[in-house]
């Protein structure tokens, strides 16, 4: 598969293949003791860190927008996959969730977004308007926080759900940068047996 097609086919399958999947995801990912304890903390400081209204962006079955929620933040979760919003509904119905993606999220609504792993599907050519909207979508010195698979080199790999795409950690933050973000903090971590983990926080300029 080449850059091209890979970067076709993370555009047009995403939702759909995740909604094929969603009962089988949600099992095995969807509840916060799937959770690595290291991203657990965090996410858990850098909330801490937001003065204000938080977006949990791609929140998938919602389980960090409720676990934010259950320690006091105010939190809306963010996604565009059916299945998975309705899932939510059901399973945390006092927190909120809308269905919808950083390319529809309202102007300066939150101070601050957390794109946990919903960026990795995002074809490279894509990042750029995507990073603009949460740039739009942030009020005032908000703050992002993205996690996501660090690599070498940008490129795709083949994800058990669909095409899914390595950043380096420098790469990214250099397109951020450029979107109108400034980074604060940036890292990658190796647990055993899985992909290498990056995340970077910024604040909008």
């Amino acid at each position: 598969m080449t850059p091209d097609d890979a970067a076709r086919e993370g555009l047009s399958t995403s939702p759909a293949a995740y909604g094929a999947r969603a009962d089988e995801y949600t099992k095995l990912l969807g509840t916060m003791d799937a959770v690595a304890e290291d991203d657990r903390l965090l996410v858990e400081a850098w909330a801490d860190r937001v003065d204000g209204v938080l977006a949990d962006v791609g929140c998938g079955p919602a389980h960090w927008t409720a676990h934010l929620a259950s320690l006091g933040h105010e939190v809306t979760g963010i996604e565009p996959v059916e299945e998975f919003v309705t899932h939510a509904h059901r399973t945390h119905p006092e927190v909120g969730v809308e269905p919808g993606s950083f390319q529809t999220l309202p102007v300066a609504a939150f101070n601050g977004i957390l794109g946990w792993y919903s960026i990795i599907h995002t074809p490279p050519v894509e990042m750029p308007a995507l990073l603009q909207r949460a740039h739009q979508a942030l009020r005032p010195g908000g703050s992002l926080l993205l996690g996501f698979f660090a690599g070498e080199h940008v490129e795709p790999f083949d994800h058990a759900v669909t095409t899914a795409w390595y950043w380096p950690v420098d790469e990214l933050a250099g397109v951020m940068t450029a979107a109108g973000f400034t980074v604060v903090d940036r890292g990658t971590r190796q647990d055993a047996g899985v992909r290498r983990h990056g995340w970077i926080e910024s604040n909008r300029s």
